[in-house]
């Protein structure tokens, strides 16, 4: 029993790091492109808007803490927001709306062009992402999608897509917040 446990703890740390080495061999340019982009956006004082569900929402969350914080390095704040943190928004514009427009509502209010929003979506099928990245693209944002499996309908909307080779989750989640990361990485080495 005990081998067993052992043997599926090493199976998860090797799947996702088969994962990760996958997905940066097949996106390394564009990392590289979006990062840049992610730098010369809060250069020019526009912002990074980035929103997801469940563990997604966290994922956004976390990217944009280290973005207004540091990541790496001591620099100055930039300017960063997750869609996902404001409860009463959230609550208001979901019974009003409904919860597929939460995103979208908060877009509209807050994304000008020359910001780059990030939808976090697992299954790419996410709508109440979609519906935001939508607007912003509408609106003149740089759009990203970080999605899995087969990417989804947010490639169909998004300037720049990241699909995570996977149909597990868990895998595809690690594989966002590492993005996440590195893009932060890239941010901190550029400003």
């Amino acid at each position: 029993m005990i081998t067993a446990m052992l043997e599926r703890i090493v199976s998860a740390f090797k799947e996702s790091a088969q994962v990760k080495l996958a997905f940066v061999e097949d996106n390394k340019e564009r990392i590289q492109e979006v990062g840049s982009i992610m730098a010369t956006a809060v250069k020019e004082g526009n912002k990074i808007i980035l929103f997801g569900n469940g563990g997604s929402a966290a994922d956004a969350q976390h990217i944009a803490a280290e973005i207004v914080g540091r990541f790496k390095k001591e620099r100055n704040a930039l300017p960063a927001i997750a869609l996902t943190t404001d409860t009463s928004i959230l609550t208001a514009v979901g019974n009003d709306y409904g919860f597929e427009t939460i995103f979208e509502r908060q877009v509209e209010a807050l994304c000008l062009p020359g910001d780059v929003a990030i939808g976090i979506t697992t299954s790419g099928n996410s709508e109440n992402v979609i519906r935001g990245l939508r607007k912003a693209h509408d609106l003149g944002a740089t759009t990203v999608a970080f999605t899995g499996r087969n990417g989804g309908k947010v490639v169909e909307i998004a300037h720049y897509s990241f699909i995570v080779p996977s149909y597990e989750t868990p895998r595809i989640q690690e594989c966002h917040i590492t993005l996440g990361h590195v893009l932060c990485e890239i941010i901190d080495e550029l400003v």
